[in-house]
């Protein structure tokens, strides 16, 4: 008789006590002993965190940074389809991957699952929803003219933008007419309109 693996210790982090509940019922009701489920915070160490990125409005993101930089857990960011940005900030802390807070129940077994089997990096429902974090992924926007677009919508000039993206400022300028025709605007007004009504904070961030 095969040796019986340890369970996969899942804390699930949401200021939402409903979103939390749910994602710990799902899993447990659906894979039952694989797992062991938890509503964070928590004393050790899980070898999973389930991250709601809406806890970066909530604080300063420092609880987040604690789990990817003093521990050896797995972080990954739950998304919300309204704000890709929060997604992008995660990803950017270090988190290991996104899943969308809209995902099927199904799906979310299966990304579980992948991390069970060692699959995690190539699911499907992690790539698409790492992609569905950039500004404009619906649009066809591509990576930089998605980053371009939130900058500008941040306030900042083109020889800003190009100090940040480490381009330059013709490349800016270039990546900003292919974001315009892709999403149909004509100047930085409506474009940065646009950005805002798909999930860039108006205003000007900190540097």
């Amino acid at each position: 008789m095969p040796p019986r693996l340890p369970l996969l210790w899942i804390d699930v982090i949401s200021p939402y006590p409903a979103v939390a509940r749910g994602l710990k019922d799902i899993l447990e009701t659906t894979l039952g002993s694989k797992v062991f489920t938890t509503l964070g915070p928590v004393d050790g160490e899980p070898d999973v965190i389930l991250y709601d990125v809406i806890g970066l409005l909530r604080g300063d993101g420092a609880d987040l940074d604690v789990w990817l930089k003093r521990t050896g857990a797995m972080v990954i960011a739950m998304t919300h389809d309204h704000r890709p940005d929060l997604g992008a900030v995660a990803l950017e802390r270090g988190c290991a991957g996104a899943v969308r807070l809209s995902v099927s129940p199904d799906d979310l077994v299966g990304v579980i699952s992948a991390i069970l089997s060692g699959a995690f990096p190539d699911n499907p429902i992690v790539r698409e929803s790492v992609d569905a974090t950039r500004l404009g992924y619906d649009a066809g926007l591509s990576t930089r003219e998605g980053d371009v677009l939130r900058l500008i919508a941040r306030g900042h000039s083109n020889q800003e933008i190009s100090e940040r993206l480490y381009v330059s400022v013709n490349s800016t300028k270039s990546y900003i007419r292919s974001a315009y025709r892709k999403i149909g605007v004509a100047n930085r007004a409506q474009a940065v309109a646009w950005a805002i009504g798909n999930g860039v904070p108006s205003g000007r961030e900190a540097s």
